[in-house]
């Protein structure tokens, strides 16, 4: 029988398949080991670095078999052209390089694939606007025809695939290195042919000097193709770059470098085609659920705008400019050609937008959104239609007929023609309603033309480049409010004159935002001469200090207004009252004077009465200071004759001095007082009286605080001397409490007849002085002289007194000198170690003087001490 061959050949076969398994096995497991990798590292560098057109520098590099034949390389650095800076424009700690096995037949290395984990990439842009990657894409390529000498004649070594994942690009201005920066970045750069180029980029932005949530920056991809040219402003791009998912607080984080309180969804496309000399542009923007993070309107602003251009990007210019956009029934149509010099197209430059039907409440939703301060409850209706066209000065006159110089019109006209405008159109708005946010009547506006403004001789000022509208509006007062507004595209301005109600001007400033300051005020009509402008986007405000019921409107105000706002005018009260949460009875103001202007609110003069106290008040508002300034108001409260019990009786509530009686007032207090709100200012009054004691031009500082108010220092003419020191007044904080005070000071040189005639006596000589302190509460005078409880020391040098009746120690006929100190306790000052000097002798002497209305004086017998020898 004969065998068949074939299954001998096929086993065979096998067993040769198998010994080149275990062949390639053993030369992956044996062979690399003696391989001498020293002698390709300077292949490896030299291929690396022709194919980049850059210097490269690598510590180590190790063969890798598996998955495919390759070099592990460790640090690699490339450095960067020294025009460009001194840092390395790529830098890896471990990059992957795998060789085309292709040109191992042809006996040449070539690598195939480059591969770098958690890269760092610097991008840097030199000041004549050049890019560190423009001699990268425009020689690497040609360099690498050349590469380590192992090629052919007329073989190109082909740039490898470049690939980044898990990496950063930083982005650098010359030296400067930018805060801003792409992380997670994956990237390839690859050739497709000699001269023909691929990128694609995927990475989320990032600002470096701020802590922001990477996850809302949204994500960035981009694809371009580029096809070599002598230079990187030569090459026919093709790119498509979209930015997706960005939130618009984190978004203003990263370019503003603040949140300026926006909230919603941001995505951007661009698709580019050309060169930078000439390139068509199409970009689309799309936002939705637009609003400021206080609150969530009930229809958010979304809009999507579509645009298409041609850019010149060496010149900074733009033709062709055309963008449409939809806004709720409306639309808005904007074209035009934009350049700083001629646009290279040789049309005119210029930009002209068309609106139709677009809903008012549209702008106030956008100025809500870059704004803080404007009610959330506020609603408009309305729609804005019309049609602008802006073009330069230059432009505008040499499209005008040139009279001749001697012609009959020139020679006719008296005064020269305002120059033309660069700004021609009007916007009409049709049907505006302001309503809501507490107005009692709604804002009507028929119908409000919006026109240029009139054109000025003097170029310097651009006035005809804005729109400008006037309006009388009613406010509830025999003269209606006059209003002028001016809208331009850096900012507004508005101008309010005229009369308003009270009520009425409370809900326009509730509309502002202005707080609730006016609130509590009644009275007559006021007048306004008000102006006001500001950027439409000013810069987030810086937080300041608040607190208490005074700050409330000025922070309000700050918060609204921001910085870069300006305003400034003269608001007048006239028999108006004024009744805070804090105060028993209203403040009658038969005048006062508000002047606004951007550093602070100030009234000036306040004439007032609070019950039978009368004065004038200067009021300061900060309307804006920094971390190292206080912001709390200031005041100057200045009064004629003053008297204490008639204070504290306006200040408990009781009108008249008789009806201040503790056990009503008890009943009528509230259990808990409101608190006081922050001031710090100056009290004068030409005279004070306290019970039998006058003090004569009375100044003093001081400072309230929630539950009274602290004088840190106060001074006055007693006796024809001067008292000055300090005190405390805290209120009743509740109906079983009492109001306490607290006074420490100096006596210096007072006058010993009129001391003496205070307590009865008949008293000359020389000077008296003295300091002391005393803490009393109560409502009454006689609660107050039985909690009295202090201490007085006095000094009185070459004296003399005569009673006018009763008993008189002998000893204070005449004396060179009395030194004694005395308590206050039990209703009555009393004296307790002294000293009465004549000579050698010294005697001492007892004394009380009751704490009553007037004071009386009572002697006991004297007590002579040991002469001192």
């Amino acid at each position: 029988m004969i065998e068949d061959p074939q299954p001998r050949q096929r086993n065979r076969k096998r067993l040769w398949l198998i010994l080149a398994a275990l062949a390639a096995l053993l030369a992956i497991l044996i062979v690399p080991p003696f391989l001498s990798v020293s002698r390709y590292k300077a292949s490896i560098t030299r291929l690396i670095s022709t194919s980049l057109g850059r210097p490269v520098r690598l510590s180590s590099v190790e063969v890798r078999l598996l998955p495919r034949p390759g070099f592990v390389l460790t640090d690699l650095t490339v450095e960067d052209d020294p025009a460009y800076g001194a840092e390395p424009v790529l830098h890896a700690n471990t990059v992957t390089a795998s060789i085309r096995l292709l040109s191992l037949w042809r006996g040449r290395l070539e690598l195939d694939t480059i591969s770098v984990d958690e890269a760092s990439l610097n991008l840097v842009r030199t000041p004549l606007g050049r890019w560190n990657i423009d001699p990268l894409l425009r020689t690497a390529s040609v360099q690498a025809q050349s590469a380590s000498g192992e090629s052919t004649a007329g073989k190109a070594v082909k740039l490898p695939y470049l690939k980044a994942t898990n990496s950063r690009i930083n982005i650098k201005d010359g030296v400067e290195k930018l805060p801003y920066s792409l992380l997670n970045a994956e990237m390839s750069l690859w050739q497709e042919s000699a001269g023909d180029w691929r990128v694609r980029l995927r990475a989320q932005p990032v600002r470096t000097d701020l802590s922001i949530e990477e996850a809302d920056t949204g994500v960035v991809r981009l694809e371009a193709e580029f096809h070599q040219a002598p230079q990187l402003r030569q090459m026919p791009t093709h790119l498509d770059l979209e930015w997706r998912e960005a939130q618009l607080g984190q978004l203003t984080r990263l370019l503003l470098g603040a949140d300026a309180g926006w909230r919603g969804d941001l995505t951007g496309e661009l698709h580019l085609d050309g060169t930078a000399e000439t390139a068509q542009i199409r970009t689309r923007l799309r936002a939705s659920r637009v609003h400021r993070a206080e609150f969530a309107p009930a229809a958010p602003m979304d809009f999507d705008a579509n645009c298409t251009m041609v850019a010149h990007f060496t010149v900074r210019a733009i033709d062709n400019l055309v963008c449409d956009s939809p806004f709720g029934d409306g639309h808005v149509h904007l074209t035009g050609n934009l350049s700083g010099g001629q646009p290279s197209s040789g049309a005119s430059p210029g930009i002209s937008v068309e609106i139709n039907r677009i809903p008012v409440a549209l702008g106030l939703d956008a100025l809500r959104t870059v704004r803080s301060g404007l009610s959330p409850n506020l609603k408009v209706a309305g729609t804005v239609s019309g049609k602008l066209t802006y073009a330069p000065v230059a432009a505008v006159a040499a499209a005008l007929p040139q009279l001749p110089l001697h012609s009959a019109r020139a020679r006719q006209a008296k005064t020269p023609p305002p120059p033309p405008g660069p700004l021609t159109g009007s916007l009409t708005v049709q049907g505006f309603e302001l309503s809501g946010s507490g107005l009692s009547q709604p804002i009507v506006i028929p119908k409000l033309l919006l026109e240029p403004a009139p054109a000025t001789v003097n170029p310097s000022q651009d006035s005809s480049s804005a729109l400008v509208a006037a309006v009388a509006l009613p406010a509830g007062a025999p003269t209606p409010l006059s209003i002028t507004m001016r809208l331009a595209a850096s900012g507004y301005q508005a101008t309010v004159r005229g009369q308003a109600s009270i009520a009425r001007a409370k809900e326009l400033a509730h509309i502002a935002g202005l707080g609730d300051g006016l609130d509590a005020l009644a009275g007559e009509a006021i007048t306004v001469d008000l102006t006001a402008g500001g950027p439409w986007m000013p810069p987030p405000p810086n937080p300041l200090a608040s607190g208490g019921f005074v700050e409330t409107g000025s922070q309000s105000l700050r918060s609204f207004f921001g910085p870069g706002y300006s305003f400034a005018g003269v608001v007048t009260l006239r028999n108006a009252n004024w009744k805070a949460d804090y105060l028993t009875n209203a403040l009658l103001i038969s005048q006062a004077t508000l002047h606004l202007s951007p550093e602070q609110l100030r009234w000036d003069p306040v004439v007032f009465s609070y019950g039978p106290v009368k004065g004038t008040a200067i009021l300061i508002f900060p309307a804006a200071c920094g971390e190292s300034q206080s912001c709390s108001p200031s005041f100057q409260l200045q009064f004629g004759a003053l008297d204490a019990a008639v204070l504290q009786a306006a200040l408990l509530g009781a009108h008249e001095k008789g009806t201040l009686i503790s056990t009503l007032l008890e009943r009528l207090r509230p259990t808990a007082s409101p608190v006081w709100p922050r001031l710090d200012g100056t009290v004068k009054a030409e005279s004070l009286l306290l019970g039998p004691v006058t003090l004569h031009n009375f100044t003093a500082t001081l400072s309230t605080i929630p539950d009274g108010a602290t004088i840190p220092a106060f001074n006055a003419i007693l006796f024809g001397g001067l008292v000055q020191g300090s005190g405390s007044y805290r209120r009743a904080a509740s109906a079983t409490d009492k109001p306490a005070y607290e006074l420490e000071g100096q006596l210096t040189a007072l006058n010993p007849p009129a001391l003496g005639q205070l307590i009865g006596l008949r008293t000359s000589g020389g000077l008296f002085d003295g300091n002391g302190k005393i803490a009393l509460s109560g409502f009454t005078s006689g609660d107050l002289a039985a909690s009295a409880k202090g201490s007085l020391h006095f000094e009185w040098q070459h004296g003399s007194i005569a009673a006018a009746s009763g008993f008189l120690p002998p000893a204070l006929a005449r004396f060179d000198r009395w030194s004694a100190d005395a308590v206050i306790n039990n209703g009555a000052l009393t004296l307790n170690e002294n000293q009465v000097k004549l000579g050698l002798r010294s005697q001492s002497v007892q004394a009380s003087i009751p704490l009553a209305i007037p004071p009386k004086i009572d002697f006991a017998a004297s007590k002579p001490l040991p002469a001192k020898r």
